[in-house]
């Protein structure tokens, strides 16, 4: 699968304050469920069938790659609102990190691996369904371009799992840039460690943010970067339609990519208080949440990273400061691009939220909106939209938007073309997800390997996968889906 020398695990050489060693967790009579091989290429892996019984025996467990050392990462993080002072991987081990012949680091990240000090009473397992929920979304995110980790394989086998029923244990191997979270600065910080902080934030810096090193003011400078790519990433799910569900301060990433796939869902019908996470009884983390969430986190990550701001809180909330007006500027930006709007107009801000006030009222489906709109004429009849949302109550506002066109310059035909390469006609509806998971569950696994290659080419028409672009058939509720797994 890899030899030694793909492997250089800087992570394991932090001091052991970091982490814990720990091997996985054998599963019993493993078999792959469905496999990446672009998530493969990033990592410079042969093809499957050369390699296909290790693959299995490494990610269930039963085998080591040589140059592995695997390891539970030690954290902590505010959850819904209040701090959880000692969390950690619970049911997942860094194996390793392995760099590919561009000089790429990437973490392999085996989720399911059995208990490790941290599982806090669990037992350190994943089930198949909620690893082909992240098996699945995490490649289509990145492929509708929204920063993400990826997700190179899914293992099931017999190990029997207890949730609400009896499940099938399953692993998944999880790539990623690092797997350090916000959550990490909040530990060290908050148990006086504040020589290990130091020594993460030099870390993070020397792999990650390699042009800040040296410079002055650089952990102010990092600061500010992850500030940027967080608000970027959080604007780019809003443009999307993309509800995380459980937006903890562990469950986010320090480079600003989606990490954690739990009970994420993407908009169906339009609505700001989305909830996709049955245990959010409050709504802490509604779609219309997530901006305000994501800033309250930041600032929490800026309170875990006060003594490299030699305790100067007015240095902190001024980087703090500019997140609400980041957000704002990749929002419109993405909103834009959706619109079809290239020369900005001081107008566009209203021209959105009428938008969205009128997509709230009219709650139709939101990615078959926006796919229809690409399409929109003025003074023409678009039967692809009339078909998705009553035009009428819309009618001022598809006034104003044709409007708006004629200060453009490019023609309706390049246009439509532009909006078509940003606006998705695919995205992973939960109701597909779990018609693909029911079947794996009784051992068909042959539409989780129909999502994966439709939603590949989110944006392309696909003919012959029309059908995956319809709203959820009538009676079909959203899916809320809950935390274990």
């Amino acid at each position: 699968m890899l030899d030694a020398h793909h492997f250089d695990n800087t992570f394991a050489r932090l001091p052991d304050v970091f982490y814990t060693h720990q091997s996985p967790l054998p599963l019993v009579n493993p078999e792959l469920v469905s496999y990446s091989p672009e998530a493969a290429a990033l990592i410079d892996m042969p093809s499957l069938e050369g390699i296909k019984s290790e693959l299995i025996a490494v990610c269930s467990g039963n085998a080591l790659c040589p140059g592995t050392e695997p390891l539970a990462m030690v954290y902590a993080g505010h959850q819904f609102g209040g701090y959880s002072p000692q969390l950690g991987d619970g049911r997942a081990l860094l194996l390793g990190e392995v760099r590919n012949k561009a000089g790429e680091k990437w973490d392999l990240h085996l989720k399911g691996a059995g208990p490790t000090p941290y599982s806090r009473f669990g037992d350190g397992r994943a089930v198949l369904r909620s690893c082909i929920r992240e098996y699945l979304c995490s490649e289509a995110m990145y492929h509708l371009g929204i920063p993400s980790t990826r997700a190179l394989c899914v293992v099931t086998s017999d190990t029997p799992v207890y949730r609400e029923r009896q499940e099938r244990g399953s692993t998944l191997l999880r790539l990623a840039r690092t797997h350090v979270r916000f959550g990490h600065f909040e530990y060290f910080n908050y148990t006086g460690q504040h020589k290990a902080l130091k020594t993460l934030a030099d870390y993070i810096i020397d792999h990650l943010f390699p042009y800040l090193k040296g410079q002055k003011n650089a952990y102010q400078l990092w600061f500010a970067e992850v500030l940027n790519k967080t608000a970027k990433l959080i604007a780019q799910w809003q443009a999307a339609g993309f509800a995380h569900g459980v937006m903890n301060t562990d469950n986010m990433s320090i480079t600003g990519d989606t990490l954690d796939y739990g009970p994420f869902g993407f908009l169906d019908s339009f609505d700001w208080q989305f909830v996709c996470n049955h245990s959010d009884h409050q709504g802490r983390y509604a779609f219309g949440e997530q901006p305000d969430v994501s800033y309250w986190n930041c600032g929490r990550l800026g309170s875990a990273l006060m003594p490299l701001f030699n305790n100067q809180p007015d240095t902190l909330q001024e980087a703090l400061n500019t997140y609400p007006e980041r957000y704002s500027y990749y929002y419109t930006l993405f909103m834009r691009q959706k619109l079809g709007l290239v020369l900005p107009q001081n107008s566009d801000d209203q021209l959105i939220k009428q938008l969205l006030s009128a997509l709230q009222h009219s709650q139709c489906d939101y990615t078959r909106f926006f796919r229809a709109l690409c399409d929109f004429v003025p003074g023409a009849v678009n039967h692809a939209l009339t078909s998705v949302v009553d035009t009428r109550p819309m009618a001022q506002w598809l006034k104003t938007y044709a409007q708006r066109l004629q200060k453009e310059t490019v023609s309706d035909t390049a246009r439509g073309y532009q909006m078509k390469q940003v606006n998705p006609k695919y995205i992973l509806r939960n109701h597909l997800a779990q018609q693909a998971i029911e079947l794996a569950e009784g051992g068909d696994f042959s539409e989780v390997e129909r999502l994966m290659l439709m939603l590949k080419k989110p944006f392309d028409e696909q003919p012959d996968n029309a059908h995956y672009a319809n709203s959820p058939p009538a009676g079909v509720l959203q899916v809320q889906v809950s935390c274990s797994s």
